[in-house]
């Protein structure tokens, strides 16, 4: 198994660690930083869910820089990306930090490019990631660590930069997932004769 394939197992096998170290009330204690009171497992399990989201990049990186790509690192990378953030998505909403609406909505829009990925590869298609996509995996990047870290290091401005992040994640989890399904209407064209 070459090295982005690893990096990829890794990030899947960091899904579990990070999820424990979350979720489980561990009794490490707790600290303030600029208003932001942090458990020291919450902490923990966001260098956890950092050091994951790297490897994403990394791995990808160093495939295609030394050609090594492979039907494994096609299958899993993109799995090991959605399984992370969908667990840190319904992991948030398991400590009552955002609202499972939301949530739902972005594991919907997963799943529903997930499908549509496979009926285009299906017919030899190849679809990659637009800027809305980029857009939509950066701001999900960013307002995961900053809920988890209870707003760290906006909570002292009173404005909750985590919140708002979060929610122009959604935008455009919503929009980038519409402009997908649009761009790839074609696909759908013989349910409609």
């Amino acid at each position: 198994m070459n090295i982005p394939n690893q990096l990829t197992v890794l990030r899947i096998l960091l899904i579990p660690v990070f999820l424990i170290l979350f979720l489980i009330p561990f009794n490490w204690g707790t600290f303030t930083v600029l208003d932001s009171t942090i458990t020291v497992a919450h902490l923990i399990a966001t260098i956890v869910f950092v050091v994951a989201s790297i490897t994403d990049w990394l791995d990808g990186y160093l495939a295609r820089k030394h050609n090594l790509v492979t039907n494994f690192g096609k299958f899993a990378d993109p799995l090991a990306d959605k399984l992370l953030v969908m667990a840190a998505f319904i992991a948030l909403v398991g400590a009552d930090i955002i609202p499972s609406w939301a949530v739902v909505l972005i594991v919907s829009r997963e799943l529903a490019i997930t499908g549509l990925r496979l009926l285009l590869a299906e017919g030899g298609e190849v679809n990659a990631a637009n800027m809305l996509g980029k857009i939509k995996t950066f701001t999900q990047l960013v307002a995961i660590p900053l809920l988890m870290l209870s707003n760290f290091p906006f909570a002292a401005t009173g404005i909750r930069v985590d919140l708002i992040i979060f929610y122009v994640c959604v935008f455009f989890t919503v929009l980038s997932g519409i402009n997908y399904f649009y761009q790839n209407r074609h696909v759908f064209s013989d349910g409609f004769k």
